[in-house]
């Protein structure tokens, strides 16, 4: 027997472990937009089987888009991933739970989160269990290479992540856009569903994002539009001491 015969394209393999996190709903609703999810799984393996540090890890790479679409009443919009290694999960802002200190963004989320809901601060980075109660925490661009912030805008994820705007801005929906590249995709959602501010960085955090109260203001647009609100407790996590 050949062994060539048998042999599995390395690239191939892992573009396939990149593309098994997609839910079939976003398979079918991007294939109908034209939005080449095989090939962007294939460029993104080629990068990381070159020896690229690329973030997030394969399996998270398409995590935003694992659960079924029509699950999503609630956009967060970010940028693009953590660059700093074991920050990124998949999910924008999130990180994992074990991750201290918080990514400094995420920390200022929480901040607005405490002033917003009246809630406990969580000490947990996890953001996950919103994502349950139909959170999509999406990035505009879906990798980064690790230290170096926005090194893959322009690589062909933001046709990707439009499409998915697009889509979602069909349905009952509320879009949380924090900063200029989130701010974008306002016209497509219609700016009376979008909660727009400063990003939460420490750079333009105090430029307008503290005080955007963007929990109980997109519960406010869902509700507006006959959708149940969402509940943002993350009661489950632990209290910073």
């Amino acid at each position: 027997m050949n062994p060539e015969a048998t042999s599995v394209d390395p690239v191939n393999a892992l573009a396939g472990r990149i593309l098994a996190t997609v839910h079939p709903s976003w398979r079918n609703i991007l294939d109908d937009a034209g939005a080449d999810l095989p090939t962007a799984a294939e460029n993104t393996a080629g990068r990381i089987i070159a020896g690229e540090p690329v973030l997030p890890a394969p399996e998270n790479i398409f995590r935003a888009l694992s659960r079924p679409a029509e699950e999503t009443r609630v956009l967060i919009l970010g940028q693009d991933p953590y660059p700093t290694p074991g920050h990124a999960v998949g999910l924008s802002f999130s990180s994992a739970a074990t991750t201290v200190p918080l990514p400094k963004s995420l920390h200022n989320i929480y901040t607005e989160y405490e002033s917003d809901l009246g809630l406990p601060r969580p000490a947990s980075a996890d953001l996950s269990p919103w994502t349950r109660h139909g959170v999509m925490l999406l990035n505009r661009v879906l990798t980064v290479r690790a230290g170096s912030p926005a090194s893959h805008r322009g690589t062909g994820w933001e046709e990707i992540t439009g499409a998915v705007v697009e889509h979602l801005s069909t349905r009952p929906l509320a879009a949380v856009l924090w900063g200029r590249q989130a701010g974008e995709v306002a016209g497509t959602v219609g700016r009376d569903r979008c909660v727009l501010s400063a990003h939460p960085s420490p750079l333009s955090a105090y430029r307008g994002f503290f005080g955007s109260r963007p929990f109980t203001r997109a519960n406010g647009i869902l509700v507006a539009q006959g959708a149940e609100p969402v509940d943002w407790s993350l009661a489950d996590q632990e209290v910073v001491r």
